[in-house]
């Protein structure tokens, strides 16, 4: 039996999997979560995990692709968050890997995009996929992911970017109000797409709104803005739960409060807008999907008006967007089932 190893590496944990193959398929055998900053260097844990599933038994895996948090060049990476130097050529050697990959831990989810099962997968706004051109996942968790797929002859090709850290552009007097608030709050010689399009974005929208209501002291979320910030900035959030203002803004928006709704509506517009600007620049005919935290979280107002006009307001270009689908990742374990789509690719 032929089976995989893929990783989900990040500041924080390390998600090892093993999986087998079995048709078009692959199939998880095996997981095991690490902290990541318990060990020194990933070759030590993946050697741990590989001793743990030989010694139950399972095959060493044929290849393994890596997902990791932090740029990838030439086989090597060094983590964003983690003082790990990674080669994917010794790494391979170590662990007696014949075919290992390094793969942006955003990027990855290219890979696994083909083979997405229904239940994993939503769809925000209909359209046609032409199978031979580029595919856009957008991604707004605690940042914003950005990466192209590229049809060649065996499949796709992820091809990572920092699309998010380009200039936020305002489309109106609001947008204009909140990007001025913005450089000045958080002292920023300028704002990117990312402070405003991703989970963390939508915090920081209601904190500008608090700031401008009269009312914004003694409004129901602004003790939760303060902790939340307070957490940003590095502060020892204390006893009880963490902070978590997106969320909350999100769950008074759907209960009717007027600035929690005013706060989304902001966002949610901000959002479709720079997906129809990312898929015009990439002409993602191959379609358009999200994943991140938010997702699954907001998948109605993504199907909302408020996302897709914003996404299709391109002027003269609109009928370029119109065919385009968008649809949702909904799969919170997609990082380490696409690493395995990957790692079955460098089996051909």
């Amino acid at each position: 039996m032929t089976t995989l190893l893929a990783g989900d590496i990040g500041g924080t944990k390390t998600l090892l999997s093993l999986y087998r193959c079995e048709g078009e398929r692959v199939l998880p055998v095996a997981v095991e979560r690490y902290p990541s900053a318990d060990w020194d260097d990933l070759a030590p844990m993946a050697r741990h995990f590989l001793g743990a599933i030989e010694a139950a038994g399972h095959a060493r895996p044929s290849a393994a692709c890596l997902a990791v948090a932090g740029p990838v060049r030439a086989g090597r990476s060094r983590l964003t968050n983690l003082p790990w130097h990674l080669d994917a050529a010794a790494l391979a050697a170590d662990l007696g890997i014949p075919r290992l990959e390094l793969v942006n831990d955003f990027a990855v989810l290219i890979y696994g995009l083909p083979h997405v099962p229904p239940e994993a997968r939503s769809e925000v706004r209909p359209g046609s996929v032409d199978p031979d051109e580029p595919v856009l996942v957008l991604g707004a968790g605690t940042g914003l992911g950005v990466a192209l797929g590229v049809p060649v002859a065996a499949g796709l090709q992820a091809v990572a970017s920092e699309a998010a850290h380009g200039e936020f552009a305002p489309r109106s007097e609001a947008e204009w109000l909140l990007r001025e608030w913005l450089r000045a709050d958080l002292e920023l010689e300028r704002v990117s797409i990312e402070r405003v399009v991703s989970g963390t974005g939508l915090g920081h929208v209601a904190r500008w709104l608090l700031a401008h209501d009269p009312a914004g002291g003694s409004h129901p979320l602004a003790a939760e803005a303060r902790r939340w910030q307070a957490q940003i900035e590095g502060a020892d959030p204390g006893e009880g739960p963490r902070a978590d203002l997106p969320a909350a803004v999100a769950a008074a928006a759907g209960q009717g409060d007027p600035l929690a709704r005013s706060a989304l509506d902001l966002w949610l517009g901000a959002y479709g807008a720079v997906a129809g600007d990312l898929a015009l620049a990439c002409l993602a005919r191959g379609g358009v999907w999200l994943a991140g935290g938010t997702a699954a979280k907001l998948l109605n107002e993504l199907r909302g008006p408020t996302f897709r006009d914003a996404f299709l307001a391109k002027g003269r270009l609109r009928p370029v967007l119109e065919p385009m689908p968008i649809r949702a990742l909904l799969d919170p374990e997609a990082g380490s089932f696409s690493a395995a789509c990957r790692a079955r690719m460098l089996l051909s």
